[in-house]
């Protein structure tokens, strides 16, 4: 998908895309479930446990999506 993303299926679950953010191991790694849901893990350092997760629906993930993508829209 491009420099600084990796993806892993996992079976029975969804999809991971890793995305590094720079040194000192900081990254997000988002899992698009099955069912729709979408996990925003985020890690400060190369460790295992996420600093924060944030659980969003797949309406909510689109709106967080447009958002950082830079486009405008209105309720």
């Amino acid at each position: 998908m491009g420099k600084g993303v990796h993806i892993q299926e996992l079976p029975g679950v969804g999809t991971r895309y890793d995305v590094a953010l720079g040194g000192g191991g900081r990254r997000v790694s988002i899992v698009v479930s099955r069912d729709g849901k979408r996990h925003l893990y985020v890690f400060e350092d190369a460790g295992d446990e996420p600093d924060a997760v944030v659980e969003l629906t797949e309406e909510q993930a689109r709106k967080v999506g447009a958002v950082l993508a830079g486009t405008y829209f209105t309720d």
